[in-house]
C-alpha cells in the first residue's frame, strides 16, 4: 500500500505570501523540465493523474502543492532548463523558486530528480550546489533506470554518489523508474522520514 496513496491536489501557488500556513512539513519535488517530475509523483502517490503529466516542457509554472496529511505536503517545482518558455516567465518563477528554497523553515528536504541515462548536467550540478550550503537534506532520484542495463545503472549511481559525497552527508542518491516501479520503496522510506509518517499514518 503506497505511503502517499491519499496524496490530494491542494492549491496552485504564484506568489510567496500564498504559500500555505498551516504547513508544519514540506518536501519539493525539482529537476529539469522533461526528466519526469510529475511521473514521479505519481508512481509515489500508486495513481496515474495525481500530478498532470506532460510532453510539453516548463508546463508547471507555479508551486503546485499537494497534500499528504494535515499540514503534509509535496511541492513539484517548475522545471528548470525549459527553454521554450519566455526569459520574462523564467524570471518570474526564479524570483518564486529560489526565496521558497532559501527561506521556506517547513520545507524539509529537497527531491532532484534527474535522467538515469543523462545524470549530472550542468543545470542539475548548478542546483546541487546552489541547494547543498543550505543543509536541508537533499536526495537525488536517478529516473528512467528501465532505459538502462544494469551494468549502466549501477555507473550512473555510483558517478551520482561520488559527485555528492563532498557536498555532505545529508546528500544521497537512488535508482528510480515511474514506469517499472523500482526505488519506490526506497523513496517511501526517506519522504516517511522527512515528513514525519509511518506507512500506517498516511491517510
Amino acid at each position: 500500500m503506497p505511503l502517499l496513496q491519499n496524496a490530494a491536489f491542494f492549491t496552485t501557488v504564484a506568489r510567496l505570501r500564498d504559500l500555505p500556513c498551516d504547513a508544519t512539513a514540506e518536501v519539493a519535488f525539482s529537476g529539469r523540465s522533461n526528466v519526469g517530475k510529475s511521473s514521479a509523483l505519481n508512481a509515489l502517490a500508486g495513481r496515474v493523474r495525481l500530478a498532470f503529466v506532460s510532453k510539453t516542457p516548463g508546463r508547471t509554472q507555479h508551486l503546485n502543492y499537494f497534500m499528504v496529511a494535515p499540514g503534509k505536503y509535496l511541492v513539484d517545482l517548475p522545471g528548470y532548463g525549459f527553454a521554450k518558455v519566455p526569459d520574462a516567465i523564467q524570471g518570474q518563477w526564479e524570483k518564486l523558486i529560489a526565496p521558497y528554497l532559501e527561506g521556506r523553515a517547513p520545507l524539509k528536504g529537497l527531491l532532484l530528480i534527474m535522467d538515469c541515462r543523462h545524470p549530472l548536467t550542468e543545470l542539475d550540478c548548478r542546483m546541487l550546489n546552489w541547494f547543498a550550503p543550505t543543509g536541508r537534506p537533499l536526495h537525488v532520484l536517478l529516473s528512467k533506470a528501465d532505459k538502462l542495463s544494469r551494468q549502466a545503472q549501477n555507473a550512473s549511481l555510483a558517478e551520482a554518489r561520488a559527485t555528492l559525497k563532498p557536498l555532505g552527508a545529508q546528500c544521497s542518491a537512488q535508482l528510480f523508474s515511474s514506469l517499472k516501479k523500482t526505488g519506490v520503496a526506497e523513496c517511501e522510506s526517506v519522504l516517511a522520514r522527512w515528513l514525519g509518517l509511518a506507512p500506517q499514518a498516511a491517510f
